[in-house]
């Protein structure tokens, strides 16, 4: 009885968390119909009213370089992390400091994240305000998301796999290279994908180190660039452009909803692999 009710618990917060999603999905729609055109997605904002006329397509491209940049320099130093302490971490101390640091950085509100990465990068090192120092600032937050699901997924490998290569006289990097990443590259790549949204969402860390209001299609990563949270904010600042507000924040959602399905569609990939069938 008690394995149906909590069966019976498990399907009924699954239909209202899916119920809940469609809503919002419907409801913004709905609103934001109107706005979503092709001109929307492909011209530029135009105006003396930010969001009056024109599109979206600058703040579009600027998201995806902010993403880019964020997702290319925190993942770097998220696997290296993962990788020293899974694999060459021998001291619990060192572990449980390096854990230690990992959920303080987590838990650094986005906007004091933002303000340090203005005093710093943009202020002190006179980077200025760009995509490169917004990037920074995004990447520092998605470090921790990315590196605990890093580790998690080489954590989960079987230790047989690896000992049976060092058994046999491979070294670590062969083993690393060959065994290793072959078998978790799915859970790294979508754990990577999943903090790529992660990022793309933020507002608070590129309002002060590269967002802009006005500005065209971003060519360099020494440039300021619009994206679509900022631009959605000041939008929605201004309150006179309300249908624009929600085809944008349509977009940004369906953005992130086909990042985050690619994400789960590479990871089930690794199920159905003759690697893990073997």
């Amino acid at each position: 009885m008690k394995a149906k009710l909590i069966k019976l618990w498990a399907y009924a917060s699954a239909a209202i968390a899916l119920l809940v999603i469609f809503f919002l999905f419907g409801y913004i729609f709905y609103y934001g119909r109107s706005a979503i055109s092709r001109e929307f997605l492909t011209a530029a904002p135009k105006g003396n009213i930010l969001g009056q006329d024109g599109g979206i397509r600058p703040a579009i491209a600027g998201s995806l370089y902010f993403m880019l940049t964020a997702t290319v320099l925190g993942s770097v130093p998220a696997l290296a992390t993962a990788v020293y302490l899974v694999f060459f971490c021998r001291s619990r101390r060192i572990l449980s400091l390096f854990h230690l640091i990992i959920q303080s950085i987590a838990g650094i509100p986005s906007i004091v994240l933002g303000l340090f990465s203005y005093s710093f990068f943009v202020r002190t090192l006179d980077m200025g305000r760009c995509i490169l120092a917004g990037g920074i600032a995004l990447a520092i937050m998605i470090l921790p998301f990315i590196e605990t699901r890093i580790e998690k997924s080489l954590r989960e490998l079987s230790p047989h796999l690896i000992n049976a290569s060092y058994a046999l006289g491979c070294s670590r990097f062969y083993t690393f290279f060959k065994i290793i990443l072959p078998a978790c590259r799915h859970e790294l790549v979508s754990g990577i994908l999943l903090g790529a949204c992660f990022s793309m969402g933020a507002t608070a860390p590129i309002i002060f180190t590269g967002g802009v209001a006005y500005a065209a299609s971003p060519t360099s990563l020494a440039q300021p660039a619009m994206a679509l949270p900022l631009h959605l904010y000041l939008l929605l600042a201004q309150g006179t452009s309300m249908p624009q507000v929600y085809g944008t924040a349509f977009v940004l959602m369906m953005i992130i909803l086909i990042t985050n399905l690619l994400a789960i569609f590479y990871a089930r990939r690794r199920r159905n692999s003759k690697w893990n069938q073997a």
